[in-house]
C-alpha cells in the first residue's frame, strides 16, 4: 500500500533527512520519501498502517514535527494557545548556529540539535509609541502624557520589558554567581591537600570533608548547572550529539563517581583510594567544570547580544513621531499613523518620518546612515528624501509616499535581520565535521581510558578516569558550528552601515570568488538623470518644435528615464500634447504608438527597421557627430519616413573612473554592455579606460553573455538598474542592483547598493574578502584546537613532558573557544571597507 500524507514543521533538508528516518524505522513500513517543497510524505507499507503509529514515532522523537492527512488543518492546538511572550523582541525564537536551517520556535529554550540557548529574533517594528502608565496603578496604560483617572498623578514613561536575551543573560548571570558561591570552597577545600600537614584535617577527618563537598556540590549541579544535563539527556534520547552530551558525560561520571565512591568505598580497589582509606573523590573537579562551562555560556549570551548590533542600531534610526500639516496647522502624531500623501514638516535636526518628496523648501541631509557617505546631499523640491536620514539646519515640507515596511530604512532592516541568518555554502564544511565529532570524541575518551587503565603509571586507573574525562570536556563541536553564521551576522550589518546591502550570506561568499563584472552603462556607469541637449528636424516638412510635439506625446506615456529627460525638457518647451493612443513599448529598441492618428516609432536603429523606416547615410553621420561625444540619439518615424532625432546626454558618475581602475587592480575584469550604439559606448569606454565593451545589446543578449562567461569557467557578478537588466543580473553569480533603479532589477540581484555607484561593487567586494577571511579564521582555530587539544587531553605529552591536562583546564579552553569565536566574528565592526 502507498499513502501520501502531509508533514507539519519541516524546514530544512536535515528536518527532511531526519523525518525520513523517523518514518521508516516504523514496523511495517518498506520505503518513505519525504518531499520538502511540497511538505509531504509518500509512504509504501506491506498493510495499512494507522496514522496514529505515525505520529506516535514523530512524537517520541522529540514531537518537532507532526502528520496530517492531506487537506487537514496541520496547526496542533499547542501551537494555538502559545502565547508569545512580552518584551522588545518579537517572541519567536531561532538558534545561532541555525542547525535547522530557518526553523523558528515560539517559546525560549534550547535549540533541540545543537542544545544551544535559542536567540531571539530582533523586534523590526521598532515604530510602537512611547506608552504613559501610573506609578500607583499600572494597569492604567495610556499612548500619551496627563494624569491617573484613578488617583490623579502624573503619568510615568513605561519602562520597557527586557529581550529575551537580556533575561536569559540576568538568570545566566544569577545561577553562575550561585555556582561560584558553592563551588568556590569546594576548590579551597579540594586543594588544601596540597598543603603540608593540611590544617583542615586538624578540624575534620577526610570523609566528613568530602561529605561537605557532596552536599556543596548539590546546589551546582542540581541547580545553577542542572540544564547542561538536560540538554546531554536529551541530545542522547534523540541522538542530535552535541557539546552538552560531552559536558554532561564527563562532568556526569566524575560526580557520579564521587558519590559512589563515598558511599560504597570496599567497592573501589585500593588504588582508588587515599592514604586516609576514602576512595579520591572529583566534586571540585565536576563543579569548577560545570562552573566554568556556564561562564562560557554567559559570556556567549553577551558577545551573542553584540552580533545583532547592526540591525539594532538601524533601528534607532526610526523616529517615532513626526509633525503632520493638516489644514495649514501642524500637529505631533505617532509615525505609525502617517498616511500616504500626508504633508509632513520637517524641522532642522530632525530624522526624515518616512520616505518621500520635498514639497516645498530646501535644504541639506545627512544620509550616511543609510549610503555611508559622510557627506550631506542638498535637496530642492521634487527631490526624494528617505526614512532615518537627518535634516540639516533648514525646515522644509514633505510627501509621504511609502510608510511604514515600505519606506527605504524598513527593507535595508528586514534585509539585514533575513541575510544574518541566511546559510553561507562554507558551513556545509563545518556541518560535515560536526555530524562525526560527537561521536569520535566519545570512542576517543574510552580509547584514552583503555590505553591509561592497561599501560598507564599507578593508580592508572585514577589516570585513565582523569585523562578520559578531559578529553570528553575540551572537545566544542559548537566553536566549528558558530565559524560561519556569527561572521556573516557581523558582516551583513556591516555592509549595511556602508550602503551595501547583502540578500544572503551565499551571495557574500561568492563575491569574493568574482573575476569577471559585466556593468550597464545608463544609471550604472552613468548618473541615469539624462537630459535632453539637441532636437532636430530630417524633414522640411516638420519644424523642429513640431518633432519635439510628436516625441514628448509619445514618451508621455513611458516610464524610461530618456523618455522622462524629453517630457521634462518639452515642458521646459511650452511644447503642446498632441493625443497618443496604442502606446508600445519594445525592449531594448525604443517606443511606437499613434500620435494625432499618425503611426509613430522613436528609438534606435533596431526601432527604425521594425518600423520600415529607412536611415540614410546623412541622417547616420548627423548622428555619429553626437555619439562619438558619448551622447544618445533617437530618430523619430512618422507614418514610415524618418522625420527628426532628439540628443540626449547622461553624465557620468564622478566614482565611476576610480571605482572601475580599483576593481581592475583587484584583478577583476570590467565589461560593459549597453543597449546604446557603438559610438557613444565607445566614447564613454575610452573616457573609463575599458577595453572590453558591446553595444546594441538587448536583454536577452545581455543574458547569453553572461551565460557564455560562465560557460568559460568565468565567475561573474553583474551591476545594473534597469527592467532590462533583470535576466542578467538573475543569471549571473552575483547581481549587483543600483538601489537607485527599478524594484524589478532589485528583486533579481543579491546585492543593492543604496547610493546606486559603482564604488559600492569594490565596497562590496572589500566586505565579502574581509568576510570570508574571517570566517576561515574561525574555522582554522576551531579545528586546531580541537585537532590539538583532544591528543594533549588524552596525555599525548605525558611520555615525552610527564604533563597532563587537568580537566578543570580543559573545561577552561572549552568554554572561551566558543568566545574567541565570536570575538574574532566582532572584529569586524573595526574594518574598513
Amino acid at each position: 500500500m502507498k499513502h501520501t500524507y502531509h508533514i507539519h514543521g519541516m524546514t530544512c533538508n536535515g528536518c527532511r533527512s531526519h523525518v525520513e528516518q523517523t518514518l521508516s524505522k516504523v514496523e511495517g513500513v518498506t520505503n518513505a520519501i519525504v518531499n520538502l517543497e511540497k511538505a509531504e510524505a509518500t509512504i509504501e507499507m506491506e498493510s495499512h498502517i494507522p496514522i496514529d503509529k505515525f505520529q506516535e514515532a514523530l512524537k517520541a522523537d522529540g514531537g518537532r514535527y507532526s502528520i496530517h492527512k492531506n487537506g487537514e488543518h496541520h496547526k496542533t492546538h499547542d501551537e494555538k494557545k502559545v502565547e508569545k511572550p512580552k518584551g522588545k523582541g518579537t517572541g519567536t525564537f531561532y538558534c545561532p548556529m541555525h542547525c535547522e536551517g530557518d526553523k523558528t520556535y515560539n517559546k525560549p529554550g534550547d535549540c533541540p540539535v545543537c542544545g544551544m540557548d535559542l536567540v531571539e529574533e530582533v523586534n523590526l517594528s521598532a515604530t510602537t509609541s512611547e506608552q504613559w502608565t501610573c506609578p500607583m496603578h499600572p494597569e492604567v496604560i495610556k499612548d500619551e502624557f496627563g494624569s491617573c483617572p484613578i488617583c490623579g498623578m502624573d503619568l510615568v514613561p513605561m519602562e520597557p520589558d527586557l529581550s529575551a536575551e537580556e533575561k536569559s543573560y540576568k538568570k545566566l548571570l544569577k545561577k553562575f554567581w550561585i555556582a561560584v558561591a558553592f563551588t568556590l570552597p569546594i576548590f579551597i577545600i579540594a586543594m588544601s591537600e596540597m598543603i603540608p600537614n593540611n590544617p583542615l584535617y586538624d578540624v575534620l577527618e577526610l570523609k566528613y570533608w568530602n561529605w561537605i563537598q557532596f552536599a556543596l556540590s548539590i546546589p551546582v549541579v542540581f541547580y545553577a548547572t542542572w540544564m547542561f544535563f538536560e540538554r546531554a539527556y536529551r541530545s542522547i534520547i534523540t541522538w542530535n550529539l552535541n557539546m552538552f552530551t560531552l559536558i554532561g558525560i564527563g562532568a556526569g561520571v566524575a560526580w557520579l563517581f564521587s558519590v559512589f565512591g563515598m558511599l560504597v568505598p570496599d567497592f573501589f580497589p585500593d588504588q582508588f583510594k587515599t592514604e586516609a582509606g576514602t576512595v579520591h573523590v572529583y566534586f571540585e573537579a565536576a563543579t569548577v567544570i560545570l562552573t566554568l562551562v556556564l561562564l562560557g555560556q554567559m559570556l556567549e549570551a553577551r558577545a551573542h547580544s553584540k552580533t545583532n548590533s547592526a540591525v539594532k542600531e538601524l533601528l534607532k534610526l526610526v523616529p517615532n513621531k513626526a509633525v503632520k500639516v493638516v489644514d495649514g496647522q501642524e500637529q505631533e502624531v505617532a509615525i505609525d499613523k502617517i498616511e500616504l500623501n500626508d504633508i509632513l514638516r520637517v524641522k532642522p535636526g530632525d530624522k526624515i518620518p518616512v520616505d518621500g518628496v520635498i514639497t516645498d523648501g530646501e535644504t541639506s541631509i545627512d544620509e550616511s546612515m543609510i549610503t555611508g557617505e559622510p557627506i550631506p546631499v542638498n535637496k530642492s523640491v521634487d527631490d526624494k528624501v528617505s526614512s532615518g536620514t537627518i535634516n540639516g539646519n533648514q525646515s522644509f515640507l514633505m510627501k509621504a509616499e511609502k510608510v511604514g515596511s515600505d519606506t527605504l530604512l524598513s527593507q535595508i532592516i528586514q534585509m539585514v535581520n533575513d541575510a544574518s541568518r541566511s546559510r553561507a555554502p562554507i558551513q556545509k564544511l563545518a556541518d560535515t565535521v560536526s555530524g562525526y565529532f560527537v561521536p569520535v570524541v566519545v570512542i576517543i575518551a574510552a580509547i584514552t581510558f583503555g590505553v591509561w587503565a592497561i599501560w598507564g603509571p599507578e593508580p592508572a586507573y585514577v589516570y585513565a578516569l582523569v585523562n578520559a574525562i578531559a578529553v570528553l570536556i575540551i572537545a566544542c563541536p559548537c566553536a566549528l558550528g558558530l565559524a560561519t553564521p556569527m561572521s556573516v551576522m557581523v558582516g551583513v550589518g556591516k555592509g549595511a552601515q556602508n550602503g551595501v546591502l547583502i540578500k544572503n550570506a551565499e551571495a557574500l561568499e561568492k563575491m569574493d570568488k568574482v573575476d569577471t563584472l559585466i556593468v550597464d552603462k545608463t544609471g550604472t556607469i552613468t548618473e541615469g538623470k539624462p537630459t535632453v541637449e539637441k532636437v532636430g528636424s530630417f524633414d522640411e516638412s516638420f519644424r523642429e518644435s513640431e518633432v519635439l510635439q510628436y516625441i514628448v506625446s509619445l514618451n508621455s506615456q513611458s516610464e524610461h528615464p530618456l523618455a522622462e529627460a524629453t517630457v521634462k525638457y518639452g515642458k521646459e518647451q511650452s511644447a503642446e500634447f498632441l493625443k497618443a493612443d496604442s502606446f508600445s513599448a519594445v525592449t531594448g529598441k525604443g517606443v511606437e504608438g499613434k500620435v494625432n492618428g499618425k503611426e509613430v516609432a522613436l528609438g534606435n536603429a533596431k526601432m527604425m527597421e521594425q518600423a520600415n523606416a529607412t536611415l540614410t547615410q546623412v541622417m547616420e553621420n548627423e548622428a555619429q557627430s553626437y555619439q562619438k561625444q558619448g551622447k544618445t540619439v533617437s530618430y523619430l518615424a512618422i507614418d514610415g519616413k524618418i522625420s527628426g532625432y532628439v540628443v540626449i546626454g547622461d553624465k557620468i558618475k564622478e566614482t565611476s573612473a576610480k571605482a572601475i581602475k580599483d576593481l581592475q587592480d583587484k584583478g577583476i575584469a570590467v565589461i560593459m554592455l549597453t543597449g546604446d550604439n557603438h559610438d557613444t559606448a565607445k566614447a564613454v569606454a575610452d573616457e573609463l579606460n575599458l577595453a572590453d565593451f558591446q553595444a546594441s545589446m538587448l536583454p536577452e543578449n545581455k543574458l547569453q553573455e553572461v551565460e557564455k562567461l560562465q560557460e568559460q569557467g568565468k565567475v561573474v557578478a553583474m551591476a545594473g538598474d534597469g527592467i532590462n537588466d533583470a535576466p542578467a543580473l538573475a543569471k549571473s553569480d552575483v547581481g549587483i542592483a543600483m538601489g537607485t533603479g527599478t524594484d524589478v532589477a532589485i528583486e533579481s540581484a543579491a546585492i543593492t547598493l543604496v547610493k546606486g555607484d559603482l564604488h559600492g561593487i569594490v565596497k562590496a567586494r572589500n566586505l565579502s574578502h574581509v568576510v570570508m577571511r574571517n570566517i576561515k579564521q574561525n574555522l582554522f582555530f576551531a579545528l586546531i584546537y580541537n585537532t590539538l587539544g583532544i591528543p594533549i587531553a588524552a596525555g599525548l605529552l605525558y611520555p615525552f613532558f610527564g604533563i597532563l591536562l587537568s580537566p578543570m583546564i580543559a573545561a577552561l579552553a572549552m568554554s572561551f573557544s566558543s568566545v574567541s569565536v565570536i570575538a574574532n566574528a566582532l572584529r569586524l565592526r573595526t574594518k574598513s571597507i
